[in-house]
């Protein structure tokens, strides 16, 4: 594929080595003459020194022959503006790093279509989905997270006390936005229907939206309900935003710490329900002053690999259970991976990876990715893409004839994702996330490829 990437730096320089490598044809356009010189000498793409919101430098890359053209500044103006440009001087797809919370905001206009953009992404939003894995269930049997964060499967064990012990699927009158895949009982294991019985230890595994699932698992087992997480963020970030809002709810005990006091009463205004506190969180009287040895997990998140990187340290020393770093340096993050277990870090993530990782997600043309096997063997976790070719298009889930076993979880269409009802049409080029045995798995494909 002819891929054209506006901006050179972190982000920019990754995704371009990277899909150069898978043998796609990349021209970089970066306006630093220092930068774009240092591209061309290390990488083997075509680099074109120039403004990527000119149209005179798009029309000599050549824009309207490309397959994708992904803007990748630092600056969301200069995004929004080079892909709105591109969209409208003939490029296939266009794809769009964005900061500002501002342009992810659809109640008045969606900027998304305004600009003409196919898909717009946060990179620190990405991150936070990372870093909120096992915050959102520290005592899982088993979670992941697919599309982005916004579908979640969990596994949980009926207990003794539960409501639903000896209720029927039908009967438990469960919301439409989460669904029931496989049921294991003992040696067992069986997709659940709407007259199955629950019984007690039977293993569930349910697949939903984030915000009502935790709620949902204290059905199956009431203990569940009353866990208290703390967490402490370091730095008052664009990744802290957004994990504050993917750690809505009351379970969730936040603290901001941050040395930046404007910073500091803008969050506290934006988000009341949260403590915010103004210090110096690379000190260690502070560190110990607010108690830090107390919280279930530490995130460092600020834009400082250095002090990330020692107050995680400090965090670990003290005796935060769970201790998360946040990397926004290439030269950083090999080292710290292979020392994450002497540091007692639990885990590293990077907006530069995180972006690549979503960018070739979306660049795949991969007729199917596999997401995971759940515990137990019990099945495989896939995602599908539909093809132009499929016999199914235009058909809702409950004319399909699925294979025994298999269970539709989750559909995307045009990066929106929800959980899908029998009356939803299959339409060319959605995503699909199902639940199938191994043995069922190339008669889905012939379904819909």
């Amino acid at each position: 594929m002819k891929i054209i990437i506006v901006g050179g730096g972190e982000v920019g320089s990754y995704l371009s080595e990277s899909l150069s490598n898978e043998n796609h044809d990349i021209i970089m356009i970066e306006e630093s003459e220092e930068k774009a010189q240092l591209i061309d000498e290390a990488q083997n793409i075509t680099v074109i020194q120039g403004n990527g919101n000119s149209c005179k430098t798009l029309v000599d890359a050549h824009v309207n022959q490309c397959d994708y053209f992904l803007a990748m500044t630092s600056d969301d103006r200069t995004n929004l503006l080079s892909s709105s440009l591109a969209k409208a001087l003939g490029a296939n797809h266009t794809i769009t790093r964005i900061h500002d919370q501002t342009f992810s905001d659809n109640s008045i206009v969606n900027y998304q279509h305004h600009f003409g953009i196919d898909y717009m992404f946060n990179p620190e939003a990405l991150c936070a989905v990372e870093l909120a894995k096992s915050m959102r269930n520290p005592y899982r049997v088993f979670i992941e997270n697919f599309a982005r964060g916004e579908i979640e499967v969990q596994q949980v064990l009926v207990a003794k006390r539960s409501k639903a012990a000896g209720k029927s699927i039908i009967d438990l009158k469960l919301d439409s936005r989460v669904k029931i895949g496989y049921i294991a009982r003992g040696e067992e294991v069986f997709v659940g229907e709407a007259e199955t019985i629950i019984h007690t230890g039977d293993l569930i595994t349910l697949f939903g939206e984030t915000k009502i699932l935790y709620e949902l698992k204290s059905i199956f087992d009431p203990s569940i309900q009353g866990e208290i997480v703390n967490v402490a963020l370091f730095g008052g970030t664009e990744i802290a935003i957004a994990l504050i809002r993917l750690l809505s709810g009351p379970r969730f005990n936040i603290r901001v710490l941050e040395k930046n006091e404007s910073i500091c009463e803008s969050l506290a205004e934006q988000f009341p329900q949260v403590d915010v506190v103004h210090g110096d969180a690379t000190s260690l009287r502070f560190l110990e002053e607010e108690r830090l040895s107390e919280c279930d997990y530490f995130i460092a998140c600020t834009k400082r690999d250095e002090e990330n990187i020692m107050t995680s340290l400090q965090a670990s020393k003290l005796g935060v259970k769970h201790v998360q770093v946040v990397v926004n340096k290439s030269d950083y993050e090999h080292l710290l991976n292979s020392l994450k277990s002497v540091m007692g870090v639990d885990l590293i993530v990077s907006p530069r990876v995180a972006t690549a990782n979503e960018v070739e997600r979306t660049l795949s043309r991969e007729a199917y990715i596999e997401l995971g096997t759940l515990p137990n063997e019990i099945g495989k976790v896939l995602e599908v893409r539909v093809s132009f070719e499929s016999e199914n298009i235009g058909k809702g889930l409950k004319e399909i004839k699925l294979p025994k076993g298999v269970v539709v979880v989750a559909l995307e269409h045009k990066f929106h994702v929800k959980v899908p009802g029998a009356d939803d049409k299959i339409l060319a080029g959605d995503r699909m996330v199902l639940i199938s045995k191994e043995e069922e798995i190339e008669k889905v494909l012939e379904l819909f490829l």
